[in-house]
């Protein structure tokens, strides 16, 4: 009897317990919908899974860089580190938010949303040819939030702890239910050997080229100036279907220039082979050469389907100028954007008004009634536009006159007890409102210069101030600067990066993407809610309700944007007919034997030609948007 009841009460546990969680899955989706591909897909639908391996890509990057270690906030870090490590799972490109297993051979979560759990691929290996145990995704974990940059204490600040079942099964525990997105974000966590790391000081910078298991292993590094990665013949992830078409070079050299106009010289010049076009004057006239006229130098623009989200001229709302939502918005009347569109940007871009530009996600007119159930509680809290047609910067005729602008921001800044004395514009105190521009591209001098004299117009001083990538950086994380150009990127996904955006919690956070330092305890609640959004029509709601209310606190000049890829590259590579819906898909490529061959030989041949020619990498500075 004893014995029969005990085995009633075994099974009855059993029971209860495989009801506390779903079925291993092999992907994760945010509303737990089907993936669009089956646990038995071969390959990605963007890639090309036989596409040949070999040759080199070569990249340019901007400044330099004092560390191989991406993951902290000392130093500036190498572009393309991520190529040397891989993570527990596999973001598709061409669904919002899909990930497939990759360390991680199945998946599965809590059906109460307290934990989820990675079942690991005894295959797994680093590039030394020692298995990736669960010990590794402990540690990792741990070390990045006891010792990576402040961002991963707030982007995992949902996970009370994380226990390894066993050498091939890990386990997150969260703080709270009802963070979906939670799961997906750990899975994007990377994978780093704590055998390499015991007895290495993590928290430091270093040119030491560390351990990893991704497709790649660094090669030559040349401080500052150049870093080298070489594929792993051997990887062992090469076969899975998750990783089948990409990776296809066997090399990624990354050459650094200090100028963007001396690197699109040297681009035409054949000292590297991809450049994608960020500024719309050298897309437009700067390319022209001999090489593009001879077909030797491909310019195309693909499809960018993600959302663009914001890029604006950001407000230190520590300074106590600035501190006036009126005074802010004010400054923002007085950048003509479709002057410098028309005359500086060849009418290639589109003025951005939401910070989730570009979809479904942003607001548009007045707010509906389920937008309007999550902002009525906050109404004393926000400002009226918050309730009203969703905030649109204002429109110009390109013209470059802008009195109405002036007179309106004039006005305002009366409001705010300022006024015009002697040519300055100064408060009732007597100070003038001046302030810095921090830069680290010259580029952007020739933006700032028209906007820096309708500024002067109404008695306000912006001085330009320009500093190397180092200091920039230092400076941004110490948040010592008034203004600064910044970008908040964002996915068709949005989700717990937001509290390191608009969260009171990361506003004093160093190198947080709180850069205006914003402390409102409504966008808090808005954030909050965002991520407990248990749908994507929740979220779609959350995400507008949000946006109103960021768009209502005047928080920087917006900018613009385009919504195409503008690439240029040499002409030998072929990529996938279908690109990647939400990524340019750079790695999905490959170099084409015959392509390759061919512009060798017309490259030797010019050479022969005229071997007297300079080295255009050594041009001299020039003014660029």
């Amino acid at each position: 009897m004893q014995h029969s009841l005990k085995s009633c009460c075994l099974a009855l546990l059993a029971c209860c317990a495989s009801a506390l969680h779903a079925a291993p899955q092999h992907a994760l989706t945010l509303y737990d919908e089907a993936p669009k591909y089956p646990a038995d897909f071969s390959h990605f639908d963007y890639v090309n899974p036989d596409a040949p391996k070999g040759g080199t890509l070569r990249l340019p990057g901007f400044g330099g860089f004092d560390s191989l270690n991406p993951y902290i906030s000392r130093g500036t870090s190498a572009d393309q580190l991520g190529l040397i490590y891989d993570t527990l799972t596999f973001h598709s490109l061409d669904e919002p938010f899909t990930e497939y297993g990759l360390v991680a051979e199945s998946m599965e979560k809590a059906e109460d949303g307290t934990w989820v759990r990675f079942k690991l691929r005894p295959e797994a290996r680093f590039n030394d040819g020692v298995g990736i145990t669960a010990d590794d995704v402990v540690f990792t974990f741990n070390t990045l939030i006891e010792h990576g940059a402040p961002f991963y204490r707030a982007y995992y600040g949902g996970v009370d702890r994380v226990v390894a079942d066993d050498p091939h099964s890990v386990t997150f525990h969260f703080k709270h239910t009802g963070n979906r997105e939670l799961p997906l974000v750990l899975g994007q966590l990377p994978v780093l050997p704590k055998h390499y790391w015991e007895g290495r000081d993590f928290s430091k910078g270093s040119l030491e080229p560390p351990l990893g298991s991704g497709p790649y292993r660094i090669g030559q590094v040349r401080p500052g100036r150049s870093i080298s990665f070489e594929r792993v013949e051997d990887y062992w992830a090469k076969d899975l279907p998750a990783q089948r078409g990409f990776y296809n070079f066997d090399r990624v050299v990354v050459d650094y220039y200090r100028d963007n106009n001396v690197t699109l010289e040297a681009f035409k010049a054949g000292q590297f082979d991809f450049n994608r076009e960020m500024a719309a004057k050298n897309w437009a006239t700067g390319y022209s050469s001999p090489a593009l006229d001879a077909g030797q130098i491909i310019k195309e623009e693909i499809p960018n389907n993600n959302t663009q989200g914001m890029q604006g001229f950001v407000f230190n709302m520590r300074k106590p100028y600035f501190a006036d939502a009126r005074v802010r918005q004010a400054i923002a009347l007085l950048f003509d954007f479709e002057w410098s569109n028309s005359a500086l940007f060849h009418n290639a871009y589109t003025r951005t008004s939401s910070y989730f530009d570009n979809s479904e996600l942003a607001a548009r007119g007045e707010p509906g009634a389920d937008e309007l159930a999550l902002l009525e509680p906050l109404r004393d809290q926000l400002p009226a536009a918050a309730f009203g047609p969703a905030w649109e910067p204002p429109k110009t005729d390109a013209s470059g006159t802008i009195r109405e602008q002036r007179r309106a921001a004039y006005a305002l800044l009366q409001e705010a007890g300022w006024h015009i004395v002697d040519d300055q514009l100064v408060n009732a105190e007597g100070e003038p409102l001046q302030f810095e521009f921090l830069l680290v591209q010259a580029d952007f001098e020739r933006v700032l210069l028209p906007f820096k004299r309708n500024l002067a117009s109404l008695g306000i001083n912006m001085e330009l101030r320009r500093v190397d990538v180092s200091q920039y950086i230092n400076r941004l994380r110490s948040r010592d600067f008034d203004m600064v150009v910044s970008s908040f990127g964002q996915s068709n996904s949005p989700g717990n990066e937001q509290r390191e955006y608009w969260h009171s919690s990361s506003a004093d956070n160093p190198g947080s993407r709180n850069l205006m330092g914003l402390k409102d305890p409504a966008v808090d609640v808005l954030v909050e809610g965002l991520i407990q959004a248990d749908s994507r029509q929740s979220l779609i709601t959350h995400t507008r309700a949000l946006d109103r209310a960021l768009r209502s606190l005047h928080l920087l000049v917006p900018n613009w944007y385009t919504n195409v890829y503008r690439v240029a590259y040499w002409n030998k590579f072929d990529h996938p007919a279908q690109s990647p819906k939400y990524d340019l898909g750079l790695f999905t490529w490959w170099i084409n034997p015959d392509k390759d061959a061919r512009l060798r030989g017309e490259l030797e041949q010019v050479e022969q030609q005229a071997p007297e020619l300079a080295d255009p990498a050594s041009a001299p500075d020039a003014e660029a948007e």
